[in-house]
């Protein structure tokens, strides 16, 4: 429990007292985005009041998260283990993706970042390295695979799947949610707050994951999950590193976490449901990342079979604004969304448990 508090509470004060630092770096080399603007055949929601705000927040967010896990380890005396650096690995890599595209966006003023093409080959490596390793890598007390190649729910499923097909699989759900966390980010604090409880869900599943843990317990229904524990601590740090950030990314915002901090986050989430064999229970878990993505494709697929919208704009969010919603009605009231996801997502996990 002292790993948990402490790298959620060192990464809650890193980013806390570091985002400030941050914002005065980009705000002095004029780092900030380009704001759409509304022109007569397209009308998009008005957003002139953030223009000059700084952009790359995620990189507070992943330095805070990596200082909180680390001092947590360091505090304690305890080395880390595989699950838990290959969850930071994710969430790292994926950032520096995500990195890339905001370095176009700002410095050269390309409004559409790296194209879609090439932040996807990106992505996929990034997937692709993190399956593989998750199968392949063992400790040194010959501790099995991370993962199994078998699609999960609360735990395994029993029907395995060949490796391909389940890298394959990995890659989805990674890109899946990496994009659905970057769609959400579009209103100050929105996507960081949402994030925050589905990962936030997650120190609690590591936490009772751990209890039930088949390395300590043999008893029927526990858990065959590798390093519990050290997921709820990694889950920790992200959560109090979004704590933070979210003090200074709240409306009016000083700062946007921008693909930096989207595609990172969404690593994060896809790296806990992976390594704690929760892949599909995510579908609630992140529900409101879920009806964001849901609501694009429904706009996108009407216009192009019947030439009609089905929302003002997409994502949701914005056809909201486009209605006369104020901002802070809307992030406040898809929090309380994700409330109920994250809460109905928790209840079924532990059901399931008490059901045997």
């Amino acid at each position: 429990m002292r790993l948990i508090v402490a790298a959620g509470l060192v990464a809650l004060l890193v980013a806390l007292f570091g985002t400030p630092l941050l914002i005065k770096f980009l705000r002095t080399r004029g780092f900030a985005p380009e704001i759409r603007q509304s022109t007569g055949a397209v009308a998009y929601p008005a957003h002139e009041a953030k223009r000059g705000t700084p952009s790359m927040g995620g990189l507070a967010i992943i330095l805070a998260t990596v200082i909180g896990y680390a001092v947590a380890h360091l505090w304690v005396g305890t080395p880390p283990t595989v699950s838990g650096l290959l969850a930071l690995g994710l969430m790292v890599a994926l950032g520096a993706v995500g990195l890339v595209d905001d370095y176009l966006k700002v410095f050269k003023r390309r409004s559409a970042g790296v194209r879609a093409r090439t932040k996807l080959i990106g992505q996929t490596v990034v997937a692709l390295t993190f399956g593989w390793l998750a199968l392949n890598l063992e400790s040194g007390n010959g501790e099995p695979s991370v993962i199994e190649a078998a699609i999960s729910f609360i735990r395994d499923l029993p029907v395995v799947v060949p490796v391909g097909l389940f890298l394959i699989w990995v890659w989805l759900l990674i890109t899946a949610t990496t994009n659905a966390v970057n769609l959400t980010d579009g209103l100050d604090g929105l996507a960081a707050g949402a994030a925050g409880l589905t990962i936030g869900s997650y120190v609690l599943i590591g936490l009772f994951q751990f209890g039930q843990s088949c390395s300590t317990n043999l008893e029927s229904g526990c858990y065959e999950v590798r390093d519990p524990l050290d997921l709820a601590v990694f889950a920790a740090a992200v959560a109090g590193s979004l704590v933070g950030f979210l003090w200074w990314n709240s409306r009016p915002a000083s700062i946007f976490m921008g693909d930096t901090g989207s595609l990172a986050l969404g690593g994060a989430i896809a790296a806990l449901a992976l390594l704690t064999r929760t892949q599909l229970l995510l579908l609630l878990l992140g529900g409101l990342f879920v009806v964001v993505t849901l609501s694009v494709i429904a706009q996108v697929l009407s216009f192009k079979l019947f030439k009609r919208r089905v929302l003002r704009m997409a994502p949701l969010h914005h056809h909201f604004e486009l209605s006369g919603w104020r901002e802070e009605q809307i992030v406040v009231r898809l929090w309380i969304v994700q409330v109920l996801f994250v809460a109905a997502g928790l209840a079924v996990f532990y059901s399931e448990w008490v059901g045997g």
